[in-house]
């Protein structure tokens, strides 16, 4: 039973010692600075404004025409002729249906591109960090935003940052 015990605290103080190494091998990284300082998020920024210019303003277009039919039925539709103003009401609904279509799928597909253009963008990120802690010969890196309390810790954003540039 005594060798059982002694193996257990020495199994307890080899592990102890192997947790206590590896806490000289930790740095911390902002990802989100890095990733708010990078050049690839305002060139991605206008891509993508540039991409969807086009939708964005088809869609305030119709808004603007469907605005103005709406203001005119508000306005005019008690003087209107009862079939006048009930073509300009289904006119209305109709067209607003096609801005509701049109402008869920702008959403979904400028949310889509924004995800797709942030994930290549963090992976570049991703592979910087694994080539500074690899060259500096860290075994663990935390991002900054995950760790409530680092008093020793190495911060390498600063030449994360210079690797994504």
């Amino acid at each position: 039973m005594k060798k059982w015990l002694y193996a257990a605290g020495l199994s307890l103080a080899l592990a102890t010692s192997t947790v206590a190494q590896a806490a000289d091998k930790i740095a911390v990284v902002n990802i989100s600075s890095i990733f708010q300082q990078s050049p690839q998020r305002a060139m991605v920024a206008q891509q993508l404004e540039n991409e969807f210019k086009g939708r964005s303003t088809e869609l305030r277009s119709m808004k603007r025409d469907l605005q103005t039919k709406m203001q005119r039925l508000q306005r005019d539709g008690s003087a209107m002729k009862a079939s006048e103003r009930s073509s300009l009401e289904k006119s209305v609904m109709a067209q607003r249906e096609t801005f509701s279509t049109k402008a869920q799928a702008f959403e979904q597909d400028n949310r889509r591109r924004q995800t797709e253009e942030r994930n290549k963008i963090l992976s570049c990120i991703q592979n910087a960090v694994k080539s500074v802690a690899t060259k500096e010969g860290y075994d663990v890196v935390i991002d900054t935003n995950a760790v409530a309390y680092a008093s020793n810790a190495k911060d390498i954003t600063a030449d994360v940052l210079k690797q994504v540039k």
